[in-house]
C-alpha cells in the first residue's frame, strides 16, 4: 500500500496499476444503448418530435468520490439528459444500473439546450428548394448546386418572449474550391424555426457578388510551385518505449496521476490529478486538480449589420465543444509516440455514434532544459548541470465551423500543469466591393485580406473550469501584492525604493474578481491546513499569458448580459456542484440571468473551503493577409505553478537522461567483455 499525506488519504485510490472502472468514466456504448432503451420505452416516446441534446455522465458527490477506492464497488451510475419534445425542453436524471428515469424536470425558462448534428445538417437544407433563395443565388451569378449552406445559433436581443427555437442559416459557394468560407452569398438573411424544421424569415437585402475562388485554397493536393518554405523533417523516437501508462481512463506518468474522460459539450475532461512528491518527510500523493475542463467559447463578431449582429456564439454551450471535436490524424496532429483514446455519444435518436481519436496523449521533448545552471568561480574546474524538460501532453481539437480550436493539458514533472488554447482554421468573411484599402474610407469593421473579402474583427473568449484541491479541498485564494516602497532612514544606502509583497486572502467571492494587469501581483491558490517543513502554506500560483484580452462591448450590449463574466479574467467561486458551465446550462437564446456572473453576485465566502477557479483566455483578433486562405495557430494559455507545494526543487534528485545512458551504455559494454 502507498504512503499518503494525512490529509490528502483520500487520494490514494488513485494507483494506476488496476483496470477496475472509476465513478468518472464516460458513458460507454452498452450504457449509451441502455440509456436510449430506457428513454424511448418511457412516455416520452409518444412524441414524434422528441430529440437527444445531452447524455453525460451525471457526476457523483465529490465527498462520494473522495471517499471511493478502487477496491470498492462503483457508486450508482447515473447519466443526465436533455431532450426536446413537443416544443419542450426535458431534463432527465436516469439510474444506468435499475433502467429507470429517478426524475424528469421540463425547463420552464427562455433557453434552449445545444444544437445536434443532425437537425443542424437539415435545417441547411432548407434553402436548397426555397424560391425566394433560388432566385438570390442566380441572382449572385451563383450554381445551386454548388451552394453549401449550416445552421448558426442567432443569440437574444431584447426580445421580451420569444417560443421559437430560432437559428440562423448562412450560405456559401463551393465548387471551384473545399474553402467554401471564403465566398460568402452575402446579403442574405435565413432565419429557420428548428422545431418546425421551416424557414420563417427570409431577407435579401443587398446583393454582393461572391468573391472568386482564385487563391482561397488550401488543400495541399491543389498547390503549385514554387512551394513555401519548411525544414528538414524531425522524427520523434523513444527508445525504451513510452513513459506513460494508460489503464482505462487512468493515466500515470512519471511523478502525475489522473483520468481523463470526454464529454459531450466540455471535450476533455482531467479529473483528480495528483502528485507524488518525494520531497516531504513523508512521501506520497498530494492532490492538485480535482476536476479542470473548458466551460465556454464566447465569439463575438463586430459588425453591427444586419447579417452579422447576431453573430456571437457560445461554442460549447451552443454547439457542444466535444460533439464536434475532430478525430486526430497521428503523425499530423499528433506525434508519432502518441496513444489515442475514443469518444462516444448519443446522436439525435440517442443512437450510440463514436468520434475515433478524439484525444491523443503523447510525451514532448524539444531540447529544451526544465532548469540549468553553468559554475564558472569554483577554482580548477567548470560544472554545468541541467535537467531535460520532458512533459505528458493531452490534446484535442474541436473544429467549430470555420474554426479549429487545440487545447493542449501539458504535465511537466515540476508538478506544473501548463493549459493551452490555440485557434486556427479560416476566418469569417464578408464580400465587398474593394479590392484595394484605398478603396475604404468608412469603417467596415474588419480588414481586407483577399480581393472583395473583408476579414471581420472578432474575439475569442475560451474559459477553463479549475476545481482546484490543493494538498486538499479546503484551499484559499491570495493576492500576493507587489507594493512600492521608500526606502527610510532605517536603511542608510543611497537606494530611494524597493518592492515588497503585502499579502492580501480573498474572504468573498467579491474579492476575488481579477483583472489581469490592473494590479501588480501575484495569484495564488494555498491550503492554510498544510505546511512546509519550512512553515509555508502548500500551494499554486496561477501563471497567466499575453492571451489575456477581456470584452469591450458595453455592458449593456445583450450578447455582453449573456458573457458578462468575460470583462474579468478570473473569478473565484465556492464549489457547487450545478456549477459547471460559465454561461449556464442553456446557452442558446441564453438571456445572462444563468451564468458565472450571476452566481458570483451572491458573494459567498471562499476562504479555507473548496473554491473553483474559472480563467478566461481571451484574444482580440483583428485579421491580417497571413491569416488568408488559413490561418496560421495562434497560441495563448496559461500554467499552473507550484508555489511552496514541495519542500525544493523536485527534479533536483531526479538523474539526467545522459547519466541514465552512460550507466546503460557501461552496464551493456561490462556484460559483452563478460561473454
Amino acid at each position: 500500500m502507498k504512503l499518503c499525506l494525512l490529509p490528502l488519504f483520500l487520494f490514494c485510490f488513485l494507483s494506476s496499476s488496476s483496470s477496475h472502472p472509476h465513478p468518472f468514466d464516460p458513458l460507454t456504448p452498452s450504457e449509451l444503448s441502455t440509456i436510449r432503451s430506457i428513454i424511448t420505452s418511457s412516455h416520452l416516446n409518444v412524441s414524434s418530435s422528441l430529440s437527444f441534446h445531452y447524455v453525460g455522465l451525471d457526476d457523483p458527490d465529490k465527498s462520494t468520490i473522495l471517499s471511493w477506492s478502487s477496491s470498492s464497488p462503483l457508486p450508482p451510475r447515473r447519466a443526465f439528459a436533455i431532450l426536446r419534445a413537443d416544443r419542450q425542453t426535458h431534463e432527465l436524471i436516469i439510474d444506468i444500473t435499475k433502467a429507470s428515469i429517478i426524475s424528469h424536470h421540463i425547463y420552464p425558462g427562455p433557453a434552449y439546450p445545444s444544437f445536434n448534428n443532425e437537425e443542424e445538417a437539415q435545417a441547411g437544407l432548407l434553402p436548397m428548394n426555397y424560391k425566394p433563395f433560388l432566385e438570390s443565388v442566380r441572382k449572385r451569378g451563383a450554381k445551386i448546386e454548388d451552394v453549401v449552406c449550416t445552421s448558426y445559433a442567432r443569440g437574444w436581443f431584447g426580445e421580451e418572449k420569444q417560443n421559437r427555437r430560432r437559428a440562423a442559416v448562412l450560405c456559401f459557394v463551393a465548387g471551384e474550391t473545399a474553402n467554401f468560407y471564403a465566398r460568402p452569398i452575402e446579403g442574405v438573411t435565413i432565419t429557420v424555426d428548428l422545431d418546425d424544421m421551416e424557414i420563417v424569415e427570409y431577407r435579401d437585402r443587398v446583393v454582393l457578388s461572391v468573391p472568386a475562388a482564385e487563391g482561397t485554397e488550401y488543400m495541399a493536393a491543389r498547390q503549385r510551385s514554387p512551394f513555401g518554405p519548411r525544414g528538414n523533417r524531425v522524427v520523434v523516437v523513444q527508445p525504451e518505449g513510452k513513459g506513460f501508462s494508460i489503464h482505462g481512463h487512468m493515466i500515470r506518468w512519471a511523478n502525475w496521476d489522473f483520468h481523463l474522460a470526454f464529454d459531450l459539450r466540455a471535450g476533455a475532461v482531467i479529473s483528480l490529478a495528483s502528485i507524488n512528491d518525494t520531497s516531504a518527510t513523508m512521501a506520497g500523493r498530494k492532490s492538485v486538480l480535482y476536476r479542470g475542463f473548458v466551460s465556454e467559447l464566447f465569439i463575438p463578431y463586430m459588425d453591427p449589420c444586419e447579417e452579422w449582429y447576431f453573430k456571437t456564439y457560445m461554442d460549447a454551450g451552443e454547439y457542444g465543444f466535444g460533439l464536434l471535436a475532430s478525430p486526430l490524424e497521428p503523425t499530423v496532429d499528433c506525434p508519432p509516440n502518441a496513444e489515442f483514446m475514443d469518444g462516444y455519444y448519443a446522436a439525435q435518436n440517442g443512437e450510440t455514434l463514436r468520434i475515433s481519436n478524439v484525444f491523443c496523449i503523447f510525451e514532448r521533448y524539444a531540447g529544451d532544459p526544465s532548469w540549468r545552471h553553468t559554475e564558472t568561480l569554483l577554482p580548477g574546474e567548470i560544472i554545468t548541470e541541467s535537467r531535460e524538460e520532458v512533459s505528458l501532453v493531452v490534446r484535442m481539437v474541436s473544429t467549430v465551423g470555420n474554426y479549429d480550436y487545440m487545447i493542449d493539458w501539458e504535465f511537466k514533472t515540476t508538478g506544473t500543469i501548463k493549459v493551452s488554447a490555440g485557434l486556427t482554421g479560416i476566418l469569417a468573411l464578408k464580400a465587398s466591393t474593394h479590392t484595394h484599402t484605398n478603396q475604404i474610407n468608412t469603417d467596415e469593421h474588419g480588414e481586407l485580406v483577399g480581393r472583395n473579402t473583408i476579414a471581420v474583427y472578432h474575439d475569442h473568449f475560451v474559459t477553463f473550469h479549475l476545481d482546484l484541491d490543493v494538498a486538499g479541498p479546503a484551499n484559499s485564494f491570495v493576492k500576493a501584492n507587489l507594493k512600492t516602497v521608500r526606502s527610510n532612514s532605517a536603511h542608510p544606502t543611497p537606494r530611494k525604493s524597493y518592492w515588497t509583497v503585502v499579502r492580501e486572502t480573498a474572504k468573498t467571492e467579491a474579492d476575488a474578481r481579477i483583472q489581469l494587469g490592473s494590479t501588480a501581483s501575484e495569484l495564488l491558490i494555498v491550503n492554510n491546513g498544510v505546511r512546509t517543513a519550512l512553515g509555508n502554506a502548500a500551494g499554486y500560483r496561477l501563471v497567466g499569458s499575453n492571451a489575456a484580452a477581456t470584452s469591450l462591448l458595453s455592458d449593456d450590449d445583450y450578447p455582453q448580459i449573456r458573457a458578462a463574466y468575460t470583462k474579468k479574467q478570473l473569478w473565484v467561486t465556492p464549489y457547487n456542484r450545478e456549477e459547471k458551465w460559465a454561461a449556464g446550462l442553456y446557452a442558446d437564446q441564453s438571456r445572462g440571468d444563468d451564468n458565472l456572473a450571476q452566481w458570483s453576485m451572491r458573494n459567498r465566502s471562499i476562504e479555507n473551503t473548496d473554491i473553483v477557479l474559472w480563467y478566461t483566455v481571451g484574444f482580440h483578433h483583428i485579421p491580417s493577409q497571413e491569416d488568408f486562405p488559413l490561418m496560421p495557430m495562434l497560441t495563448g494559455g496559461f500554467e499552473l505553478r507550484p508555489f511552496n507545494f514541495f519542500e525544493r526543487n523536485p527534479l533536483i534528485n531526479t538523474e539526467p537522461f545522459n547519466k541514465v545512458l552512460s550507466a546503460q551504455s557501461t552496464t551493456q559494454t561490462s556484460k559483452m567483455a563478460q561473454v
